[in-house]
This record gives C-alpha cells, structure tokens and sequence, in this order.
C-alpha cells in the first residue's frame, strides 16, 4: 500500500516523471495475474499485500543485522499476509476506496484446504508449489523461491476475487524491509494514539499518546501491533488504515517528492522491496489515476463478525455482504449512503422478525439448520419442529409482510411466498419441502448430518465493533486511534 500510494502521489502531483519512468524498469514482477483474472467491472482494482516475508524482493534471505534493525527475527512470520488492501478506482478515476481484509479472517480457501484463516492463504499455495517443484527436480533456493511464491500470490489473488467478487487487475507486494525503507525516505508519517503503548515483547512498539511522526522501524512497529490493544487485530487494520492515510496526505502537502535527497531514497527503497504483477506499466497508471484528489481516498474495512467467547472469537465474513459491500464502492457518495441507509433499513426489519422453520423434507436435523442460516443473516430465531412431509417448499407471511419475507425467501435460495391468516406481523414461517436445496442443505450428504464447524454455534455480533475511530480515514485528516 505505501508502494502504491508513492506511485499514485507521483502521477497526482505531476512531480519526478523522470524518476517514476525509470522506476518502471526497475521493479520486480511476476506474471500472477494472467488474462483469465482480470476483466471490466467498472474499476481499476489493485491488491496490495504487506507480506511478512524474511527476503527481498528478489527471494533473498534478509541479513541477521537487517531483521535486528527491523525489531524481528528469521524464526517468525514466513509468508503471512498480514495486510491485505484492495485499490478500488471507479474507471475515470476521480476517487479512490482503499479496502482492508482483516487478516484472520476465516475463510474456504480452494484447493481442499477447508476453512483457514485468510492470511495463510498464500502460504499454503506456495509451500504446496515448493513441494512439487522440488519432486520435478528444481533445486535452485533463488528459483524455488520465486516460482512457488509467484504460486502463492496467484492462489491469494484467486481468493481474495471469490470473497469481494472484483476482478482484480494489479498486484503490488511489499516486505518488511520495504516499508521500513519507504517510511524514512518520506521523512516519516504523523499519526495519534489514544493511549501510552508498550509492546516491547512482541512488535516492539513503544509509544507515548498523542500526535507524533514515526519513520522506520518505529513505523514498522506501528502496523504491526496487535498484542494489548483494545480490539487485537481490529485495531491494527485501523492503525494501517491511518498510516496509509497520514502518508498520502504527508506527500500531498508537498515537499516530499520535489526535494532530491528524498525522491532517490524512495526510488531505491521502491526498487529494492516492491514487487508487482509483470507487465504493470506504473507510469500510464499513474496518469489514468492523476484526477485524485488527497481526500478522495477512503479507507474502509470489509463487513466482518466475531464469533466466540470474547477474547477468543473468530473473524468471519458473510460472502454475500462482502461482495455487496464491494460492489458499492463503485457507487457516487450519495448514491452509496443511501443504499447503506436502505440496507441498514432492511436489517432493523430482519432483526424483528421472528422466524420459525418446519422440516417437511424427511432430512433429519435440517430445520435446525436452517434456521442457523437465517439468524446468520440477521433474523430473530422463532422455533424449529418437523411436519408433515409435503413435496414444495413455501414461505408463510402476514398480510403486509412481504418485503420481508421475502428477504427471507431469497437467503434461502428463493422460495415462494404465500400470505397466511394465522400469523401476526412480525412473524415468518418456513416449510422445507423435499424439493429444498438451499442453504443449509451442504451440510448432509446422503442423509446423515454432518457438521461442517466444527461443532461451533455462536450468535453473531454486529460488524462495526465499538472502539474505532470517531472521524471517517482518509487522507485528509489524522485521527487519534488505540
């Protein structure tokens, strides 16, 4: 993201063309994102991913006295994404949201991995890659680095596709070492903490409250906190989130990228740590991208729940929000709140409504499964029971009910509304007949329940926890945080 938003302010400031060309044909690039990736969706979508990673961005091995300097060691991280950022520039590019991918998020991760955590998605991939690489004969550390690591950050971009539904047209990546390099070329980045932070155990971040500019290590430490604060790794979404936005507003004010010294510092700490999808033409990027404005970048995270006993709860993200949430990015301002108004508006009226589900199917345990669904998603648990057997499936309503059964009928998959005198506003019942093959119908395979969490049943708790800054992210203000 930091490499990202150098480039971005280079074309928006119309400073360093020169240097900006040159960059060009000095960053690292694999071919990750192919022509069966990307296609018009209305934006320009880049990933930007801060890896963990102990090498550079050639693939290799960062020196003892490097990582020292960098407050971590060689025994940890590995190829954990643990910045995920999706770019999303609407095509004429006079705005910019900026998404962020909590990442312990769980997810279904493809190639039977099951449900994992979204940051060890490309590690995953690459240590299968490495394997196989290995048992067709490559030997080569620097290859074997580099191929399966261009595996991994394909199979990243595959997942990250199928959860948001962009279609993702840029990869940038940048390491540790990167971001340490960047933050002091640029003079360092202001930011503001609510509290005294001492995290000297683990990050390393040790802070006073207050407004200050951190560069360096200390800025590395920043953003990498999560241990001690109030919402674990929540917070350290948010803490990128301001730090991105105090950079892009620290080069907007001016002077950083018209003072020599400065300039060639970033284009060596660029070269040395960034990588990029091949063929990314930074420059035309840059000008297509030269219409936004400082403030018009928003930073934003994704819909997310936590599940669990507190302290110890899941990240989880409902791919259907996701992907609406998204989708509206690509929306005016105006536009978008309304939409979220109305959606807020949909799920006040969810959250009212009680809903019961009769099993008219024969498929032992599946109205409990269901219902789980539809609280899920935000409906008022009724009761679950078995009825008669009945071939078709139907949603019963109140007169004047229909709006929201029929957001019921399409969380499951879009049954047929029918009204019934016998139920009273506010109230929905749901009769699963043996044609159902909706959602909560993966979880029995020729008959038999199987659980497919683990066991876990957990209410879900609202996405916007308390505790986040009071003032929207962009990069037109610094807001203090935990």
């Amino acid at each position: 993201m930091v490499a990202l938003l150098s480039v971005l302010v280079l074309g928006t400031t119309g400073y360093a063309w020169g240097a900006l060309r040159n960059l060009n044909n000095g960053l690292s690039g694999s071919d990750v994102i192919g022509s069966g990736f990307n296609s018009p969706d209305g934006a320009t979508d880049v990933l930007l991913i801060g890896n963990d990673s102990r090498t550079d961005a050639d693939g290799n091995p960062l020196p003892k006295d490097v990582l020292e300097s960098l407050r971590t060691t060689d025994d940890e991280g590995g190829d954990l994404t643990d910045t995920m950022i999706l770019m999303r520039i609407p095509n004429g590019g006079q705005r910019a949201s900026a998404v962020s991918f909590p990442r312990d998020t769980m997810v279904q991760l493809g190639n039977g991995y099951g449900e994992q955590k979204l940051n060890s998605a490309m590690g995953r991939a690459k240590s299968d890659a490495r394997a196989r690489l290995e048992s067709e004969g490559v030997t080569d550390p620097k290859q074997l680095e580099l191929q399966s690591k261009a595996e991994g950050q394909k199979f990243l971009i595959k997942t990250i596709q199928e959860l948001s539904g962009a279609s993702i047209d840029h990869y940038a990546e940048v390491n540790l070492l990167g971001f340490h390099d960047i933050t002091t070329a640029v003079g360092g980045v202001d930011v503001c903490l609510l509290d005294d932070v001492d995290d000297s155990d683990y990050s390393g971040a040790v802070f006073e409250a207050g407004p200050q500019t951190i560069a360096g290590a200390d800025a590395l430490a920043f953003v990498r906190q999560r241990h001690g604060l109030p919402r674990g790794d929540l917070d350290r979404v948010v803490r990128q989130q301001v730090f991105m936005s105090g950079l892009a507003g620290k080069m907007l004010a001016g002077g950083t990228l018209s003072n020599p010294t400065k300039l060639s510092g970033l284009m060596e700490a660029l070269k040395k740590s960034v990588v990029l999808d091949q063929g990314w033409d930074v420059v035309d990027f840059a000008q297509q991208m030269s219409g936004i404005a400082g403030g018009d970048i928003d930073f934003q995270t994704i819909p997310i729940e936590l599940v669990g006993e507190s302290g110890a709860e899941d990240v989880e993200a409902n791919p259907r929000e996701v992907k609406q949430f998204v989708d509206n990015l690509l929306l005016p301002p105006e536009e978008r709140q309304a939409k979220e108004q109305a959606a807020k508006a949909a799920e006040e009226q969810r959250s009212g409504t009680s809903v019961s589900v009769f099993n008219a199917s024969g498929k032992t345990g599946l109205a409990g499964e269901v219902l789980s669904t539809l609280s899920q998603e935000g409906f008022s648990q009724g009761g679950s029971s078995n009825a008669d057997s009945m071939p078709s499936s139907l949603v019963y309503h109140a007169a004047g009910d229909e709006a929201v059964a029929q957001q019921v009928a399409d969380s499951l998959g879009g049954l047929p509304l029918k009204v019934s005198s016998n139920l009273t506003a506010g109230s929905v019942e749901v009769y699963l007949g043996s044609d159902y093959a909706g959602p909560g119908t993966q979880n029995f395979a020729g008959g038999k329940q199987i659980r497919l969490d683990g066991g876990r049943q957990a209410a879900p708790r609202p996405a916007q926890q308390p505790g986040g800054p009071e003032q929207p992210i962009n990069a037109g203000g610094v807001p203090c945080v935990n």
